[in-house]
């Protein structure tokens, strides 16, 4: 199995860096901050969630304090406060490398300034800063306003907690933007059309594609070498073998393109199945075409540009992805029988 490790999404441009941040092995860290808004709705039903833990524990303690001396009742109940406000997110951020069930909520995490994952020590830190500082802090409302303050103000939305602790809040789940989808060469359609594809793991296909859109981001060799190697894995899954002489990146491209016509396919077909037995659910569902995808054809490769074409930038906006492929290092595959 190949490994291949790329960003989600189509992009029109190179990458950049949301943040700046550069790792101790010299590599840029992509992450995206986040900000107060769902920072702010994590910290609420944290807070939600610690509101019933600490009744919870005042109703167990009540019974063995009652009747006992003030001051020792009144102990009791600031240790549980402390309890719950520090132990709750340190042994959650510890255990789960930086999330407590807001933050997993919410979709976010908590690392280190360099992108790796919290420790104990940054999760104690941050934790008892924040407690001291922010919230519910020495002086509130002022280290609140501090606290709210440094959020806004700070370029990667950290507080103060954050900055002592070296440790920053991310979103860790990756928007998705789709539109761009490769149709099988015409050369291909025939032999595409007799392709088994029950091998081909959603998570290769999803590899395929990525690499097919952003492959003119890539050096020359590095693309090469990688869309070989996926190339490589494609064939061992596939029957029957490609025509002698194909060149992986149109293997690559006539597998891809061919797995999601059949997907536009059977979508058509189920929504045909569900329009004949509920007519409403039909016509709600007829707008809600696949994007950019047109009418749904049921034979034939879906009408949009070939990944190995280059030129100037489709009408549907997705950028080219480069030369051909005599142009980029790549070898073609072996036509003998994939091994049983």
């Amino acid at each position: 199995m190949v490994s291949v490790v790329l960003t989600v999404g189509v992009h029109r441009d190179p990458p950049t860096t949301a943040t700046g941040l550069v790792s101790d092995d010299a590599v840029q860290v992509d992450l995206r901050p986040a900000r107060l808004g769902s920072r702010g709705l994590a910290r609420l039903l944290d807070l939600l969630i610690q509101g019933m833990i600490f009744v919870v524990l005042t109703g167990i303690t009540g019974v063995y304090v009652a009747g006992t001396d003030q001051a020792f009742a009144s102990a009791v109940a600031v240790v549980q406060l402390v309890l719950v406000a520090l132990a709750y997110p340190v042994l959650l951020e510890t255990l789960t490398r930086g999330q407590t069930v807001g933050k997993a909520a919410m979709g976010l995490r908590v690392v280190r300034d360099d992108g790796g994952s919290v420790r104990f020590r940054h999760v104690l830190t941050r934790q008892f800063v924040g407690f001291s500082a922010e919230w519910p802090g020495l002086l509130p409302p002022l280290t609140w306003v501090a606290s709210l303050w440094c959020m806004l103000a700070h370029p990667q939305g950290k507080r103060i907690g954050d900055i002592a602790a070296g440790t920053m809040v991310i979103h860790s789940r990756t928007p998705v933007v789709w539109g761009w989808m490769p149709a099988v060469p015409p050369q291909l359609v025939a032999w595409a059309a007799t392709l088994d594809l029950a091998a081909v793991s959603d998570d290769l296909a999803l590899a395929v594609r990525q690499y097919l859109v952003r492959n003119r981001f890539f050096s020359a060799p590095a693309r090469a070498e990688l869309g070989n190697a996926l190339a490589a894995e494609v064939f061992e899954r596939i029957t029957p073998p490609p025509p002698p002489g194909l060149p992986a990146r149109e293997l690559l491209v006539a597998v891809l393109g061919e797995r999601h016509r059949r997907s536009v396919l059977r979508l058509a077909q189920t929504r045909a199945t569900t329009a004949a037995v509920w007519p409403d659910i039909g016509r709600a569902l007829v707008p809600a075409q696949v994007p950019l995808m047109g009418p749904v054809a049921p034979m034939g490769p879906v009408p949009v540009r070939p990944a190995y074409a280059a030129g100037p930038v489709p009408p549907n906006g997705a950028a080219p992805v480069g030369p051909g492929p005599a142009a980029l290092g790549e070898v073609p595959l072996r036509t003998a029988a994939p091994p049983g």
